[in-house]
């Protein structure tokens, strides 16, 4: 699996998933939990990870929805 996204932002998170589910495109969201170690307040990063075959299209998803800033840094192409 390929990490898609790294964001702090609920409503990015959500917005991304939302998109992948749409799609058909599996995908897996970790570190969601790690709020209960920082209090709460949002302050780690939540991950979204697509399978390895899976992640052109999901940054081609991203881009067309116009968060293709979002996308994680070392696996823009």
């Amino acid at each position: 699996m390929q990490e898609l996204i790294r964001t702090n932002d609920a409503v990015v998170i959500s917005f991304v998933e939302s998109l992948l589910r749409d799609s058909d495109i599996q995908h897996l969201t970790v570190d969601q939990n790690m709020s209960v170690l920082d209090g709460s307040i949002g302050v780690l990063p939540r991950r979204i990870l697509v399978a390895d075959d899976a992640l052109a299209q999901a940054q081609r998803l991203l881009a067309d929805a116009g968060i293709g800033n979002e996308l994680s840094d070392r696996n823009t192409q």
